[in-house]
């Protein structure tokens, strides 16, 4: 079932999804399990699949020089979708990048989805390179999610990069997309911001799932926005908690998000790692109720593998 077919299905009601990060290469299924085990009580329709672009390393020779190596440290996006689906019997959503893939790569990938029967993908640009100053696309790729999204739309027409495939089968992805509540990073401005979500809106997109955030106003503010330009797509908000201390500043530094005031100072000033992290378990509570009593069609949990703090914020809301 398509994701957005669950919100309208619930008819209100607000629902749970779950993040999860493949395994490092030489991992196994069993860390997903275990992290996704203690949280299907609370019956999520869908679980996300996080995709993530090589890396690379460089590797001394015996000759003194360093050879430059390609390596995926977390593969496997499409096959835990698979184990997922037929282990719980939920939907998986699995992340399409535009980094690392070539339009022939992005197509092969979404037939081998069709052919799973997955047809749910989240659509994102993703991120530098760690060594890069801005985000290079691969030869033959994207540069930009809205190219991701209108050839994943393109493929749902029956459309294929090849012109001389007549009458290709007609693909029937449901498409997400992020959005900003304190806008991108590298937007100029909300306004410019809120233009791109539109256009891939337009291009084919049918929801949203936002960038975490810590401010739960920013994030009610973000959808009156959308509706005044005429973004009327289900908008689902994107919760982390923070539960260690070194978040507060690698948190911001990697996502480009604000952390309250009064956050901050809760945090600082519990006196261990436990109450630290209780502090930001109780403090995503407090986020998730408020958004519920709003009627939010979903609540997405960016879990980073962390099963234990999930399933006491997912107690106390569902």
């Amino acid at each position: 079932m398509k994701v957005t077919e669950y919100f309208e299905k619930a008819k209100g009601r607000t629902l749970v999804s779950f993040e999860v990060l493949p395994p490092l290469k030489g991992g196994s299924m069993k860390a997903i399990f275990d992290t996704l085990d203690p949280l299907m009580e609370f019956k999520p329709p869908f679980i996300d699949v996080t995709y993530h672009r090589e890396e690379f390393v460089y590797n001394m020779r015996p000759s003194g020089y360093y050879e430059k190596t390609a390596i995926r440290k977390r593969p496997g996006t499409v096959g835990i979708c698979a184990a997922i689906m037929h282990r719980y019997g939920v939907d998986a959503v699995p992340h399409l990048i535009c980094g690392g893939f070539t339009r022939e790569d992005t197509e092969n990938a979404l037939i081998d989805l069709n052919f799973l029967n997955i047809n749910n993908v989240l659509a994102l640009r993703g991120d530098a390179r760690k060594f890069e100053g801005k985000f290079i696309p691969e030869e033959g790729g994207h540069e930009y999610a809205l190219e991701l999204v209108r050839q994943i739309a393109d493929m749902n027409r029956g459309k294929y990069l090849d012109d001389n495939i007549e009458n290709g089968e007609k693909t029937d992805f449901c498409i997400g997309i992020a959005g900003y509540p304190e806008k991108h990073f590298e937007a100029p401005n909300m306004e410019t911001d809120l233009a791109h979500t539109k256009a891939k809106i337009a291009a084919g997109a049918n929801y949203i799932v936002t960038q975490m955030f810590f401010n739960t106003q920013a994030y009610f503010d973000y959808v009156d926005l959308c509706r005044k330009e005429g973004i009327d797509v289900p908008i689902v908000p994107g919760l982390k908690p923070i539960t260690k201390a070194y978040q507060l500043s690698s948190i911001p530094r990697n996502f480009f998000v604000d952390i309250p005031t009064e956050l901050v100072r809760e945090m600082s000033a519990a006196k261990t790692d436990a109450a630290k992290k209780q502090v930001g378990v109780e403090w995503c509570i407090a986020q998730s109720k408020a958004l519920k009593a709003a009627g939010v069609p979903c609540i997405h949990y960016y879990m980073m593998g962390d099963a234990e703090s999930a399933r006491k914020i997912a107690e106390a809301i569902f």
